[in-house]
């Protein structure tokens, strides 16, 4: 808690906050009805949806392979209730939000790769950052990996990121036509 960055340091957290940030603007827009307010959701849902997606995909993945990837072994370990909403409801959450209430993604893979990149390239400059005042990382992978292997961490994250996206898409692409094909079957 009291190291620099608290717990914003962590992928997690930083996806809870901007999954957050979309689910109140989405209830304030279906509460105002404002169209602005939509717009801004179903912007930042291109991001967080993704990007929880990642984080569900990296956590569930290294804890698979070796709890002490993600997890230092100093550090409690997580109920697994908690653990669930930590690291696969938001993104369980949003991809049904997308799916059902959410009008269609239009970015294209080069935007996307775009989005994913920058968010990559800022949380690595972060962790760095964080790590030069506490002289650890907030994953134990990290010193695992050495530099080199961060690099190759984040790349290879940053297209995992996009390919999410462009699976969302198609996911609400094939949801969302069986459900207008339906709709329009004579009856």
């Amino acid at each position: 808690n009291d190291s620099y960055g608290r717990h914003f340091q962590h992928l997690t957290i930083l996806g809870l906050s901007l999954a957050t940030l979309t689910f109140i603007i989405g209830l304030l827009a279906d509460l105002t009805l404002s169209t602005k307010l939509f717009r801004i959701k179903n912007v930042l849902s291109v991001t967080s949806a993704p990007m929880e997606v990642l984080i569900s995909i990296l956590y569930w993945g290294l804890k698979g392979i070796d709890e002490t990837l993600v997890l230092p072994d100093w550090a409690p370990r997580i109920p697994f209730g908690a653990d669930f909403s930590f690291h696969a409801a938001p993104s369980i959450a949003l991809i049904l939000d997308l799916l059902f209430f959410s009008p269609p993604y239009t970015v294209s893979v080069l935007p996307a790769l775009g989005i994913s990149s920058g968010i990559a390239v800022s949380y690595w400059f972060w962790v760095e950052e964080c790590y030069k005042h506490n002289g650890w990382y907030p994953y134990p992978i990290f010193d695992v990996l050495g530099t080199a292997g961060r690099v190759g961490l984040f790349a290879g994250s940053a297209v995992v990121m996009t390919a999410s996206t462009l699976c969302l898409k198609w996911m609400y692409n094939r949801v969302n036509v069986h459900a207008q094909d339906v709709k329009n079957k004579p009856k």
